[in-house]
């Protein structure tokens, strides 16, 4: 019984899939936390030298 589950590769594919959807999962959540402050950065820019000028 316990060969037959060692030699069971059925699942392994999709716990494979799985940790690739969270890798990259991840690597998005940080380029975005990134990209979100370089945006706020120039939105604050803006913001600022739309207020001088009124």
């Amino acid at each position: 019984m316990f060969t037959r589950l060692r030699d069971d590769e059925a699942g392994a594919t999709a716990i494979e899939y799985g940790l690739i959807v969270a890798l990259i999962a991840i690597a998005a959540l940080i380029a975005f936390q990134s990209l979100g402050l370089t945006l706020s950065d120039v939105f604050d820019t803006i913001r600022t030298a739309m207020g001088s000028t009124l």
